[in-house]
């Protein structure tokens, strides 16, 4: 059976990845996914200061329950004990716990995946937790330490086989890296800081990542999509974020033109009509994004000018979006 190893991290200050995607998708495999459920994992029985084994234990369990309590996803999860055993060991035990990687610095935790390359069925996946932090489960969060079950819903994303969001908007600070100046999705890659604890609870764009890689049986029937293509001139705008706006709920969920024609889809909406924007990624690293070297950044922002509507049960029709040239 091909297996790969792939890993995902979340920093403290580096720069926005992918949004509303899945691993697997626009790189040449099936999306990562787990085919069996209840989905089993173990912490590890280390603990830092300030954070026993227990707690740690119980924390991770209830970030787990935040994306099995999503309606319109059908995944469930099961604590299996706790292990000797190491993240980041292949053993085929899906393990949690805490690590000290002095080296990662900006790096507040990381997950890996092992998973059959022709199917994207995941075989196991284990996160970290970087111990040169000071870290908290205090229930209103600590403000001098970083939130482990902000982080530990963020890296269960990943664990189910989402990727980063890019739907925030980010400064760059003085002394290097990236400040977070709004998120709306709990994938966004950058965490908020020391004492918060929104990432506690998921955004619109990640309810709707996760219920697309893991449907209910309602969730395809009740919800809607919208599909185009992203155009400069004649060529594709390859790699653009495509942003849906529901001016009556306020959700914002994004995708990519990822398409050789510059095609998008985004799915998972409340049926209804949609504001839709496109920006390029231009204040990042294209190659921490996609497994693609054509990704076009030489546009402006631009807005569709009509509203799009994502009907119930299926996807609207498709329209182009033309953007110009910065």
């Amino acid at each position: 059976m091909p297996r790969l190893l792939l890993v995902a991290i979340v920093c403290a200050w580096t720069a926005p990845a992918l949004a509303y995607s899945h691993f697997g998708t626009g790189v040449g495999t099936a999306r990562v996914h787990w085919d069996d459920t209840p989905v089993r994992w173990f912490a590890t029985e280390r603990g830092v200061p300030g954070v026993t084994a227990s707690v740690f234990q119980t924390t991770i369990a209830r970030a787990f329950a935040t994306w099995q309590d999503v309606p319109t996803a059908s995944i469930e999860f099961a604590f299996a004990g706790f292990t000797a055993a190491e993240p980041f060991d292949e053993d085929g035990l899906s393990a949690i716990g805490f690590q000290d990687h002095p080296e990662m610095d900006r790096v507040l935790g990381a997950t890996t995946f092992l998973y059959d390359d022709e199917t994207g069925e995941l075989i196991e996946a284990d996160i970290f937790f970087n111990s040169i932090f000071e870290w908290s489960t205090a229930a209103g969060g600590d403000p001098d330490r970083f939130d482990v079950e902000s982080v530990a819903v963020h890296e269960i994303g990943h664990f189910l086989g989402l990727g980063h969001s890019a739907i925030g908007e980010t400064e760059l600070r003085p002394e290097g890296g990236r400040r977070v100046l709004g998120s709306g999705a709990v994938m966004f890659p950058i965490s908020l800081g020391r004492g918060s604890i929104v990432d506690r609870v998921l955004e619109a764009d990640d309810i709707a990542g996760v219920s697309d890689l893991y449907p209910d049986g309602n969730f395809e029937n009740s919800t809607g999509g919208v599909h185009g293509r992203v155009r400069r001139g004649s060529a594709p705008a390859k790699g653009a974020h495509v942003i849906v706006f529901n001016p009556r709920t306020g959700d914002l969920i994004g995708g990519f033109a990822l398409g050789d024609d510059g095609g998008f889809q985004i799915l998972g909406l409340t049926p209804g009509p949609y504001v839709v924007r496109v920006e390029p990624l231009d204040d990042a690293d294209i190659d921490s994004f996609f497994a693609l070297d054509d990704v076009d950044i030489d546009f402006l922002v631009t807005y569709y000018p009509r509203l799009v509507a994502a009907p119930s049960g299926g996807v609207g029709d498709s329209f182009d979006v033309t953007v110009r040239p910065k």
